[in-house]
C-alpha cells in the first residue's frame, strides 16, 4: 500500500455553487445492527454472513455500529462536521419483514424518528430504498431472478413513501445495482453468493425494472419527491493498443458502465452486451419505458479506475484487470485516481444528458488506529478527499451540474465481504466499546465545508 495519495491540491471551493450539498453516507446493514429487534426479519446479508469463509474473520452485521440505538449520537457527529445532508438507506426487512405482505410499524417508526432527528438538526435526509439487504423470504422465492421481486420493491416503496414522504424529498431507488447483479449473482462475492450468468443477467434486468416500478410508486405516493438512481462506475482503459485489448476495454465498459446506464436513459440494453451474455432478457411490453422513467437527479459512486487486457479463457466479459505498477493504492488495494471521477462526471453530463448530479459515494479505506494522544491521524484519507474534491471542482468548471458530494462513509462500518478490517469512516468506531472518534480527515472535511460557506456567503 502506498503511503501517499499524491500531492495536496489547492481546493477551488468557489467553483461549487452556494447551494452545494455537503454530506456523508451510510447504509442500513453496515451500521444499524439490531438485526432481530422490533420485528426485523433476516436479509440475504444475514444469511450470507453465516456462510463459512464468505466474510473475512467470520464477521457479520448483528451489532455493527449499533446505529439503531445510537442514532442521536451519530446525528450529533454529523452536526459537528457541519454537513447539511445525510444519505441513509431503509432496511427492507425491517419495514416489510416478509418481503411482501404486512408492514412492520415498529420498523417504520425507527426511520420516522431518524428523519425527524435529522431535520431537527438542520440536516436534509436523502433516502435510498434498496441498498442490497433483500429480505431472505424473497430470496427463498427466487430473489432478483424473478419479476415478482421488482413488484414487491414497488409495494415496499409505497409503504415507506407514505410514511416519510411528507418530510423526505430526495429519494434514490437503488444503490449500485451492478454489485447486486454482477458481484452477487455472477462473481459470488456478495449476497446471495451465486455464480450463474443466466441468474445474473435476469437479476440485472429485474433490478432496473424494480427501479422503474419504484420510481412510479414514489411519484404516486410522494408527489413532491425528487427521485434518482445511484450507480457505481469506473473509467476503463486498455492495457495496450493491441486490438484485442481495445476490444476487451470496450466489453468491460459495457459490463461496468453502459449496461447500467443505457436502459435508464432510453437507449435500451446494449446490443453488443446482450450478444456477449447470450441470455434472453425477460422483457415485457412497457418495461423499457418504465426503466427509462425520467429522473430528477443521478448519483455517481466512484472509487477506482480499471485497466484491462483481453482474456478469452476467463469469465464474462473476457477482460482481465491488469495491476499497474507504481501507482498509489488504498487499503482496499484499489488504484487511486481522482481523474477518473472527473471523467465520469463529464461522461454522465455529456453522453447521457444528466441535468443534476451528486457524488453519492466516494472514499478510501486505510488501516487507522487510535494514537497515544487519543486521536486518529489519517493523512492518506485526507489527501484522497482533497484530490477528489479538486476533481469535482474541475468538473463543475467544465459545466457538470454537480449539486452535492457525500463522503463515504460517516462511520467505520461492516464492509461487506471484508468485514470490519476495512475502515472507510471519517469517524473511527471502536467496535468493542462503540466509542466514536472524529479522524483528522473528518476535521479536514469540516474545514472544507466551513471554508466553502464563507467563500460563497452573500
Amino acid at each position: 500500500m502506498s503511503e501517499s495519495t499524491g500531492p495536496r491540491p489547492a481546493l477551488d471551493l468557489e467553483a461549487f455553487p452556494a447551494s452545494f450539498a455537503w454530506g456523508t453516507a451510510t447504509s442500513a446493514y453496515q451500521i444499524e445492527g439490531a438485526v432481530a429487534e422490533d420485528g426485523r426479519a433476516p436479509s440475504i446479508w444475514d444469511t450470507f454472513s453465516r456462510v463459512p469463509g464468505a466474510i473475512d474473520n467470520g464477521d457479520h452485521g448483528d451489532t455493527a455500529c449499533d446505529h439503531y440505538h445510537r442514532w442521536p449520537e451519530d446525528i450529533a457527529l454529523m452536526k459537528e462536521l457541519g454537513t447539511d445532508t445525510y444519505r441513509l438507506s431503509v432496511a427492507w426487512p425491517r419495514v416489510v419483514p416478509g418481503g411482501d405482505g404486512p408492514v412492520n410499524k415498529a420498523g417504520l417508526d425507527f426511520y420516522d424518528r431518524l428523519v425527524d432527528g435529522l431535520l431537527d438538526a438542520g440536516i436534509t435526509p436523502s433516502v435510498t430504498l434498496y441498498h442490497w439487504d433483500l429480505p431472505q423470504a424473497l430470496q427463498d422465492r427466487g430473489g432478483w431472478t424473478v419479476r415478482e421481486t421488482a413488484e414487491h420493491l414497488a409495494a415496499y416503496t409505497t409503504a415507506v413513501a407514505e410514511r416519510l414522504g411528507d418530510r423526505v424529498t430526495r429519494w434514490a431507488t437503488l444503490n449500485e445495482p451492478l454489485c447486486s447483479g454482477w458481484i452477487g449473482h455472477l462473481e459470488g462475492r456478495m449476497a446471495p453468493g451465486l455464480t450463474d450468468l443466466t441468474a445474473a443477467v435476469r437479476a440485472s434486468y429485474h433490478l432496473l425494472l424494480g427501479h422503474g416500478l419504484a420510481t412510479q410508486a414514489l411519484r404516486a405516493a410522494a408527489p413532491g419527491a425528487r427521485i434518482g438512481l445511484v450507480t457505481n462506475h469506473s473509467t476503463v482503459a486498455p492495457a495496450s493498443d493491441r486490438p484485442e485489448d481495445l476490444a476487451a476495454a470496450a466489453r468491460m465498459d459495457g459490463h461496468t458502465n453502459r449496461w447500467w446506464l443505457d436502459p435508464v436513459y432510453g437507449r435500451g440494453f446494449p446490443a453488443d452486451m446482450r450478444e456477449l451474455y447470450g441470455v434472453e432478457l425477460p422483457e415485457r411490453p412497457g418495461d423499457a419505458e418504465l426503466i427509462a422513467a425520467p429522473l430528477d437527479w443521478h448519483g455517481l459512486n466512484y472509487y477506482f479506475p480499471v485497466t484491462v487486457a483481453d482474456d478469452p479463457e476467463g469469465p464474462v466479459p473476457y477482460a482481465r484487470e491488469v495491476r499497474l505498477p507504481d501507482v498509489p493504492r488504498s487499503g482496499m488495494d484499489w488504484q487511486i485516481d481522482a481523474g477518473g471521477l472527473e471523467a465520469l462526471l463529464l461522461r454522465l453530463t455529456e453522453d447521457y444528458g444528466v441535468r443534476e448530479l451528486y457524488v453519492t459515494e466516494n472514499g478510501s479505506a486505510f488501516p487507522d488506529t487510535v494514537g497515544p494522544d487519543g486521536a486518529v491521524h489519517d493523512p492518506e484519507r485526507t489527501g484522497y478527499l482533497e484530490q477528489h474534491l479538486a476533481a469535482c471542482a474541475r468538473a463543475v468548471r467544465k459545466g457538470v451540474p454537480l449539486a452535492g458530494y457525500y463522503a463515504w462513509s460517516l462511520l467505520d462500518n461492516f464492509e461487506w465481504a471484508y468485514g470490519y478490517d476495512k475502515r472507510f469512516g471519517l469517524v473511527h468506531v471502536d467496535y468493542a466499546t462503540q466509542k466514536r472518534t472524529v479522524k483528522t480527515s473528518g476535521r479536514r472535511y469540516a474545514d472544507v465545508i466551513r471554508a466553502h460557506r464563507e467563500a460563497t456567503a452573500g
